[in-house]
């Protein structure tokens, strides 16, 4: 059988996605018929992009943080590529070129911007040296999927050896510091961080085991050795609301972050010691700043919607720490609250870890509504922290419908898991400006 040319691989490949998005879009199906026809499609089309390849990956907040790198080195003069509704597969990259290539088969990009998954960015890397890697942080977040918090270690670390010019680490996470030791001997290793009293707002997922087994009576279990604390690129040194002061190079330098959530904050820090590093000398940091104030969420990721007059915000929730830190960002008795948990393989099917989160903070209001094929475990879940549940509705659809009906005039916020995220944006769309995820 003769083999197809590449113009024409990707043709068939661009031929599909169309057809999908003409199907209601937001498939990496077309990724998945290039990685058939044509292996090496993601590799060679990225290997043309002047400024190469960033990576972005962690546990928590690769979407938001993805998003925010892409606008600030947008700030900077770049053109960037991006697998911008978080597809974190190799395929899902593949999908995201075909859409963004013109029929002739150019990409009109200076760089490209990649979150992802990692387990996925271990594959990746095989192919694709990045030339700079963001590594956030190391929780325990779908155990059933990658196994113990050491793999996910592990996983991270062949990314940071796989990176050719700048691996950008949290300082503050000792796994994730740790990785410098498996960085190549070319490769220059920088930090985001925070200030000292800041840092007991961020656990680590150490920090938040011990914290649990003091509680519990037990003995602290240790923690894996590490260096003294080294200087970061960027330290968040402080924030009131949406201002936030960080610290570059020695001098403050305050900016506005319109997000929902504290975490957002510092994956912000994260994002500029990112760009940073990227841009060296060339880098407007005026332009940094002041962009940081134009950053919206990721979908799904504190994305605020329209309905009725009320605004309504989707919060993804998947691990203990994201969860924590998602509600102490706002005060409880000031929105109406939805609650809907999944098990589908994207969430993890393991939800125990649900119980390594402190939901007492909801008992003044309670919880509205609580949703999801796992409603009745997140119910028990709640009562148990003596948080009142109004409402149980397995069936999405009539859950959201009474929530929404019963809100009072509060603004609205849902905590949802990742399939049921998608499946609530689907239905928000029908009554609803929800921007589309193709």
């Amino acid at each position: 059988m003769k083999t197809m040319s590449r113009p024409l691989t990707r043709l068939i490949g661009q031929g599909v996605r169309y057809a999908t998005k003409l199907r209601g879009g937001g498939s990496a199906f077309p990724g998945l018929v290039m990685e058939k026809l044509h292996p090496q499609f993601v590799a060679e089309e990225l290997a043309k992009l002047p400024q190469g390849v960033v990576v972005v990956s962690g546990t928590n907040g690769k979407t938001t943080t993805t998003k925010m790198v892409v606008q600030l080195l947008q700030s900077q003069g770049l053109k960037v590529f991006t697998n911008r509704t978080g597809s974190n597969f190799v395929r899902g990259v593949a999908a995201a070129l075909l859409g963004e290539m013109k029929l002739n088969g150019k990409l009109d990009a200076d760089i490209a911007v990649l979150e992802l998954d990692e387990a996925h960015a271990v594959h990746f890397v095989k192919n694709v040296h990045p030339n700079h890697a963001l590594l956030l942080n190391v929780l325990r977040d779908q155990l059933d999927r990658f196994g113990e918090i050491d793999t996910t270690r592990r996983m991270l670390a062949t990314v940071a050896a796989a990176t050719t010019d700048t691996i950008t680490l949290n300082r503050e996470d000792p796994r994730i510091r740790s990785l410098a030791n498996n960085a190549q001997s070319t490769t220059r290793v920088e930090y985001f961080g925070l200030s000292d009293h800041l840092r007991r707002m961020f656990p680590s997922d150490d920090d938040l085991r011990t914290k649990d087994t003091q509680e519990a009576g037990g003995t602290p279990q240790p923690t894996p050795t590490t260096p003294p604390t080294p200087p970061a690129t960027v330290t968040l040194k402080d924030f009131n609301g949406t201002q936030a002061t960080f610290t570059i190079n020695g001098q403050d330098h305050t900016g506005t972050i319109n997000l929902y959530g504290i975490y957002n904050i510092y994956n912000a820090a994260a994002a500029m010691a990112l760009t940073l590093n990227i841009m060296g000398d060339k880098a407007n940091l005026p332009a940094l700043i002041n962009e940081l104030a134009h950053v919206t969420p990721a979908f799904g990721r504190g994305e605020t919607l329209h309905i009725n007059n009320q605004t309504l915000q989707l919060l993804l929730v998947k691990n203990p720490s994201g969860f924590r830190l998602s509600l102490a960002s706002a005060d409880a008795r000031d929105y109406a609250t939805m609650i809907t948990i999944n098990d589908q393989y994207a969430d993890g099917r393991d939800v125990s870890w649900l119980w390594d989160v402190d939901f007492h903070t909801l008992a003044p209001g309670g919880v509205n509504m609580v949703s999801g094929v796992r409603a009745y475990d997140m119910a028990l879940r709640l009562t148990h922290d003596d948080v009142p549940v109004h409402n149980i509705n397995e069936d999405l659809h009539q859950a959201l419908t009474t929530f929404i009906n019963n809100s009072e005039g509060k603004p609205m916020r849902i905590f949802c898991t990742y399939t049921a995220m998608l499946a609530i944006r689907k239905e928000l769309a029908k009554i609803t400006d929800v921007e589309e995820i193709s």
